[in-house]
């Protein structure tokens, strides 16, 4: 099972430079892979009790793509149904060329209906225009370009789009919900549970298979550990029993920026 980082965007306290340093010495350290929180516009001030995402995500990662060589980058997650898909195609599949493709574009509906109003998109279509986005992303990245139609886009055959990636941009979901796993079966390449224990994961899991007819999904989860008062090995006996239950990757997030690169390490001591 891979171990990877969820990088605490949530301070505006903290400066960019300290972000990337602490997705350096994750890789260092040996980590997979780490990821960024995305909220546009929340209806309160970004903390690690609600709201992530600080620093714009993608921007962000193209700043850690050039510090870093190995290392996977993700969203996790993406509110997709407030991005446009045309751009975001454009800036995923340069994200992926930029960093030898190691970029995994992370997606989820989004729950917070405030920043859909302060948006004017459509809260309750949120989950038909997710799906909607990854397949033209997914058509665009494959094709490199026209034509294309489906309920909210259309475009004919002059249509170019570049840069095409080298390989499409693998799609992550995340959330639990039955909609979220057939999402993932129809199109994902990932799947990230959050605020499951690993008896539930090993249920939603074993759901995702039988809707992927076998299709092989990189299965994982979010987990937290921000509080010095337990134990590195209490820590550790729970990954141990997400391994057991057949998550391919566990996302850990080490708490505020304060504290965070202290048990980022000891975890890995």
């Amino acid at each position: 099972m891979e171990l990877h980082v969820v990088l605490p965007d949530e301070s505006p306290r903290m400066g960019p430079r300290e972000l990337t340093a602490l997705a350096q010495e994750a890789e260092a350290l040996g980590y997979e892979g780490v990821w960024l929180p995305d909220h546009v516009l929340p209806p309160g001030p970004y903390g690690p009790d609600r709201y992530g995402g600080v620093y714009e995500p993608l921007i962000a990662l193209a700043s850690i793509a050039a510090v870093t060589r190995r290392i996977t980058l993700g969203t996790s997650v993406l509110v997709l149904p407030l991005r446009d898909p045309l751009i975001l195609a454009r800036q995923t599949a340069t994200l992926a060329r930029m960093s030898g493709g190691r970029f995994v574009l992370g997606a989820g509906t989004g729950w917070e209906r405030y920043e859909f109003d302060a948006a004017g998109a459509d809260f309750a279509e949120r989950g038909a225009r997710t799906t909607s986005a990854l397949r033209l992303i997914r058509h665009l990245h494959e094709s490199g370009g026209g034509p294309y139609q489906d309920a909210f886009h259309s475009f004919d055959d002059r249509a170019v789009f570049q840069p095409v990636p080298e390989r499409p941009v693998p799609f992550l979901i995340g959330g639990n919900s039955p909609a979220a796993l057939r999402r993932t079966a129809e199109i994902g390449d990932w799947w990230q549970g959050f605020g499951l224990d690993p008896g539930e994961f090993a249920g939603h899991l074993a759901r995702l298979r039988e809707l992927s007819g076998g299709r092989r999904v990189h299965a994982g989860a979010r987990i937290g550990w921000d509080d010095d008062d337990r134990d590195v090995r209490d820590v550790r006996a729970e990954i141990d029993a997400w391994a057991a239950a057949g998550a391919d990757h566990l996302a850990v997030w080490f708490g505020d920026a304060e504290g965070f690169g202290r048990r980022m390490r000891a975890l890995r001591g």
